[in-house]
Parts: structure tokens; C-alpha cells; sequence
């Protein structure tokens, strides 16, 4: 099994921790771990130190593994060793935002014939695109949050036209970007410039939301055709909005799992993150994030996380262990259905080969 962590993206330090704690809960007895690292530069590493430290055991890891080690020439140096090939089934590819959620490490890994987990292409880069998520959820008729899209280079008079109608406080975001990387709270029209140039030091295309008073809650989804859902939870965030600090650093963020919610609007989250899923053609797992309007508007759906986090804090392995799954067993599953899917597919693409 390969254990691919840190990325090119502004959430490279968010994967080393991912990879510590997905590993930790590896069983060693099932699988053999070869862990790979790619630098911010985006240079691909065996990780030799962090390849020790596993086979020291779990009390040997780190809190993050580092992103160092042999440099290798491309993905073929990855899967061979001079002629003898390396016992990869099957990748975990544990890279959040850009280039690596997105569908770019996807279609690296579906050219070279590799298992892994997570959605395929399709689901992931529509679901790391806010815009084209956005899109999605309305062709699906999924209630969301008012929103306006914006390119780098187009008329930013019309869009601060867009955003008095829109109003204040607000939400700028990069489209291609994960845990509030690059996100700002407009409170007034004065901040929506500055705003605007933060969000796109990240993407060329941003997305304007309007601030929402309501409850976040989040669910947990799993496999597909169909798909399963966890029980909801909720996040009270600890800042003004659920920020990097938040999620990642000082932790004070309250994680309500369960989510207090009463058993009908438990089901009908449930059933949106379902619909929200197979909106974007997601695959094997995902976090839908949600606010809640109670008395008003009801569930709006924010997004879907195709990688979400897997730190000790994080909300998706909490809500299966609530729903019955441990964090082991989840991942099992998920590596049970990269390999069932990656031989269903091969078994297609042979079909389609045939004269």
C-alpha cells in the first residue's frame, strides 16, 4: 500500500498530519505501508524516515510526517525498483486541495493502473471547484446559500454591484482551495476588495456566499450505489468562522457528535448529503457540510469534501465511529472499495479493448 501525503498545495502541512493518523490506525498484520512524500515544490520522496518510524511502531510516529527522503524520477520509479516491482495494490492518496483533491492525482493514478481510495476524477474536481459545485447543486435542485462567482481580470465594479445586492457579512473564497485557506468574512463593502485579492492569491476564480446565521452541521458519507450515511454532527466554531486555526492548530472548535438534532431533521440531512454526493458523481467517501436555518430556510448545503480530514479532531472518522464504524474499519472499507471499483473498471476498459 502506498501512503501518498503533503502536495503542492497551501494544505501540505494538513496531509502530513492526516498521514500520521491514518497510519497509526493501518493494521501492520494486513498491510505493508510504503510511504511517499511530494514537496511543496512538487518533487515526489520515498520517505525513508517516515518508512522507520512505521516499522518501529505506532508509539514511534511523529505528530506529522516529514515531507523528505530519496527523490524519485516519476510515478513508474514509484511502482518499479530497477526490475523489481513494488507490492502496491492500492494508494491512499491523502493530499488536500489543489492537485491532489482536485482530480489531478486521480487521473495520474487511473493512467497507471493504481487502486485508490477516494472519488475518481469526475466527483473530485467538480467537488473541489466551488464554482462548479455550486452549479452542480442547482442542477440538482439542492437549497444553498445565495452565491456569485468571479473571475480574476473581470469587472470588479459589477461585482461589488452583485455584492450590495448579495449584502453584508459575506464570504470570499478561493474556488479551489480547502480548510479556510485563503476564505475572509466581509463585514462591510470597504472589505470586499482587499478580500477579494487575499481569495485570489490562491485561484484565478473566487466565489462570493452570503454570511449565513445559522448551524453547521456535517455529515459522513461512504461507499456508493448506494451510498451510506453517518449520524449528523455539528461544529460551533470557536473563532467567527470555522478558520485553519480552528480546524488544525489551537482546536477550539466544539465537535458535537451526535449533532443535537431531532430524528426528522436528522433524516433529511442524511438524505441531502446523499443527493449532494451523487450530485457531483462522488465516489467511496465524503464530508457534506451544511447550515442550518431552523424556522427559516432549514438545511442549505455548503459543500462536499471528497478528502476530508482524518486528524484525531477531525469530524469524518468521529461521526462513523458514532455511527458504528471504527477508524480501522473505516478504512478497510474505503480500501476495499478502491480495489473492488479498481477491478470493476479494469474489468470494463478490457471489455472495451476486445476487437
Amino acid at each position: 500500500m502506498l501512503l501518498l501525503f503533503g502536495g503542492r498545495s497551501a494544505e501540505h502541512d494538513v496531509s502530513r498530519v492526516t498521514a500520521v493518523a491514518v497510519a497509526r490506525a493501518l493494521d501492520p498484520a494486513k498491510y505493508e505501508v510504503v510511504p511517499v512524500a511530494i514537496t511543496t515544490e512538487g518533487r515526489w520522496l520515498l520517505a525513508a524516515d517516515a518508512a522507520r518510524q512505521l516499522a518501529a511502531g505506532p508509539g514511534a510516529l511523529p505528530a506529522a510526517f516529514a515531507a523528505e527522503g530519496e527523490a524519485t524520477a516519476e510515478l513508474g520509479a514509484l511502482v518499479t525498483t530497477g526490475a523489481s516491482p513494488l507490492a502496491v495494490d492500492v494508494v491512499i492518496p491523502l493530499l488536500h486541495g489543489p492537485y491532489g483533491e482536485d482530480g489531478t492525482i486521480q487521473g495520474l493514478l487511473e493512467l497507471a493502473d493504481l487502486a485508490y481510495v477516494g472519488s475518481g476524477v469526475v466527483g473530485s474536481a467538480v467537488a473541489m471547484d466551488k464554482v462548479m459545485m455550486r452549479r452542480a447543486f442547482a442542477a440538482a435542485g439542492l437549497a444553498q446559500p445565495r452565491w456569485l462567482e468571479f473571475r480574476a481580470g473581470h469587472d470588479r465594479d459589477r461585482l461589488r454591484s452583485d455584492v450590495a445586492d448579495l449584502g453584508t457579512p459575506c464570504f470570499v473564497k478561493p474556488a479551489n482551495m480547502g480548510s479556510s485557506v485563503g476564505v475572509s468574512k466581509v463585514h462591510e463593502p470597504g472589505e470586499l476588495d482587499p478580500a477579494v485579492d487575499a481569495a485570489l492569491e490562491f485561484d484565478e476564480w473566487i466565489l462570493v456566499e452570503e454570511g449565513i446565521d445559522g448551524r453547521e452541521i456535517e455529515v459522513g458519507v461512504l461507499g456508493d450505489d448506494p451510498p451510506q450515511t453517518s449520524v449528523p454532527g455539528e461544529i460551533v466554531p470557536g473563532d467567527e468562522f470555522y478558520t485553519y486555526a480552528d480546524k488544525y492548530e489551537d482546536g477550539t472548535a466544539e465537535l458535537l457528535a451526535p449533532a443535537p438534532l431531532g430524528d426528522e431533521d436528522a433524516a433529511i440531512v442524511r438524505a441531502l448529503a446523499t443527493r449532494a454526493f451523487d450530485a457531483c458523481r462522488c465516489e467511496a467517501m465524503a464530508r457534506v457540510d451544511f447550515f442550518f436555518e431552523e424556522g427559516r430556510r432549514g438545511f442549505l448545503v455548503n459543500e462536499v469534501n471528497t478528502i476530508p480530514g482524518f486528524t484525531p479532531i477531525s469530524m469524518f472518522p468521529r461521526l462513523w465511529e458514532c455511527s458504528g464504524v471504527s477508524y480501522p474499519a473505516l478504512l478497510d472499507r474505503l480500501i476495499d472499495l478502491a480495489m473492488a471499483r479498481h477491478v470493476r473498471r479494469s474489468t470494463r476498459a478490457g471489455r472495451q479493448r476486445e476487437p
